[in-house]
């Protein structure tokens, strides 16, 4: 397993062009952007998408037990994201890493929006049902701390969105003196 690790590490990664690298920089600020001036944040097909995550994370976590489904929305929200990162991390795809990168990243403005919520509990659910991160925060002890938690989840949403974009013109500058050089 180990060698297995090493290999895929060792590998060399597939080149990102300048014309993938503006793809996703014009992608990225488009995202961006949405997200700084739609009044709630919410970006339709993306976050759809990760909603849908979240509804069935609940009953497919929940066959575990009734904690992993209080748990199963927000995890499976972050899980499927993070397992394609990691399945284009594995293959060496640059920009599909950075793309599906700020998709988990951007995930943590949800799940930020949402602990926000949890005192308050204005935000409508999609599932009908209880309010996760009232539940967990309860349980945690933490209720009265759920604003600030969130600040924190929706910072690293940020810095891990702009971090990643950072790793890609990274990867490009990299290939790009390599092409100069070849």
């Amino acid at each position: 397993m180990l060698d297995t690790l090493r290999e895929i590490w060792d590998e060399p990664w597939l080149s990102v062009t300048t014309a993938k690298l503006g793809a996703c920089s014009g992608l990225f600020t488009l995202l961006f952007l949405a997200l700084i001036f739609d009044r709630d944040g919410f970006v339709v097909p993306l976050d759809s998408a990760n909603l849908a995550f979240h509804e069935a994370g609940h009953p497919i976590l929940g066959l575990l037990g009734p904690t992993l489904g209080l748990y199963g929305g927000t995890l499976m929200q972050l899980a499927v994201p993070l397992l394609v990162v990691g399945s284009f991390w594995r293959q060496r795809h640059a920009a599909s890493v950075a793309v599906t990168g700020v998709w988990f990243f951007e995930n943590l403005l949800n799940v930020a929006r949402y602990m926000a919520d949890a005192r308050v509990r204005i935000l409508p659910l999609a599932g009908g049902g209880e309010h996760d991160w009232f539940h967990i925060f309860l349980r945690w002890g933490v209720l009265d701390l759920d604003t600030t938690i969130a600040a924190v989840v929706r910072g690293l949403g940020w810095l891990g969105m702009a971090a990643t974009w950072a790793w890609l013109v990274w990867r490009w500058r990299v290939d790009d003196a390599r092409r100069r050089t070849a």
